[in-house]
């Protein structure tokens, strides 16, 4: 292999995320067929958890990925990140019984804390850092003051999975394939007060209102199933969604790495610069596109209805209160 190996550190690798990630990492599916990874595997440090950790480096090795050039396993930070290329923060702490989301918010933020200073420190001068571990908007501001030396740029929250969601619920009800449905935005945060944006999404070409006639069902039961989602899948399985999340990260990376098609946007969480009326410095879900060499940029001037400015308004107003609660870990 002629190209260097690009460093990935992944938080909560021994996860359930994690275990369906890594493996499509390793065989060239988030950076490419001809691009050699090594793996920067972190996990809490508890004999258990690296204990799985273990196991999980073994099914690697057994793997014999041509593109894995080399493993490092371990429980401390400075480690995990040093000279990573890409953060990828999956893990954080689940929300336990009659846990409120605010406590969750409290609770996971000093992990956040740490790992921003630590890829601050150690990462590679240009890292990316993606994360996925919830509140993942929030922890994303978190780590993002944290790495002060680190451009807010490089920082972006994954809500490609909510617009895989959404686009799989247009396509069925349009009677279409999801790869029909293309410009779908989720707007604000990742919970059930994000917006997926139906009037800006085109099925087939056409405008998502047009090709679905049926603005009750758009406005009413897509919202909340899209919405709420990650909570059925809960209460199906008993589990929160793992490969489904992995799948998404994939297509996260990829899209910020790769030149957005032409009449394309993916959805993005990334420091606002006061786009669409989101307040300047929150990490809030957008339209991007990218231009192939790491950068992105927030399309303007799609047309926001009444109807989308007031669900967006709401996620917003989510995203600044979830910000006063953390506002002493941000440096």
């Amino acid at each position: 292999m002629s190209k260097p190996a690009i460093r990935v550190a992944v938080t909560g690798a021994a996860g359930q995320i994690g275990y369906a990630l890594l493996p499509r990492i390793a065989s060239g599916q988030m950076f490419g067929p001809d691009q050699p990874v090594a793996l920067n595997l972190i996990e809490i440090p508890a004999e258990k958890a690296m204990a799985a950790l273990q196991g999980v480096a073994m099914e690697l090795e057994d793997c014999s990925f041509p593109l894995l050039h080399e493993m490092v396993l371990t429980s401390d930070i400075a480690t995990g990140f040093k000279d990573c290329d890409w953060a990828l923060l999956v893990g954080s702490k689940p929300r336990g019984p009659g846990m409120e989301r605010n406590d969750l918010i409290t609770e996971n933020g000093s992990i956040f804390v740490g790992q921003g200073k630590a890829i601050n420190a150690h990462a590679a001068k240009d890292c990316r850092t993606v994360v996925v571990g919830n509140p993942c908007n929030t922890n994303c501001l978190i780590a993002m003051h944290n790495a002060p030396d680190v451009p807010q740029a490089n920082f972006s929250a994954m809500t490609r999975l909510d617009e895989n969601r959404a686009k799989a619920q247009l396509a069925g009800k349009a009677g279409s394939h999801h790869t029909d449905v293309t410009t779908m935005t989720i707007w604000g945060n990742h919970s059930a007060t994000q917006y997926p944006d139906f009037e800006n999404a085109k099925i087939g070409g056409r405008p998502g209102r047009e090709a679905i006639d049926d603005r009750d069902w758009l406005e009413g039961d897509f919202i909340k199933t899209v919405q709420q989602r990650g909570a059925a899948i809960i209460k199906a399985r008993g589990l929160s969604s793992a490969f489904s999340a992995a799948n998404a990260l994939i297509d996260h990376v990829r899209d910020l790495r790769t030149p957005t098609p032409a009449g394309e946007t993916h959805s993005v969480a990334v420091c606002s610069d006061g786009s669409y009326g989101v307040p300047a410095g929150l990490i809030s879900s957008f339209p991007v596109t990218a231009d192939g060499s790491g950068q992105w940029t927030i399309v303007p001037d799609l047309p926001i209805s009444d109807f989308a400015r007031q669900r967006i308004d709401a996620s917003v107003a989510e995203l600044q209160q979830e910000r006063s609660l953390i506002e002493k870990l941000l440096g």
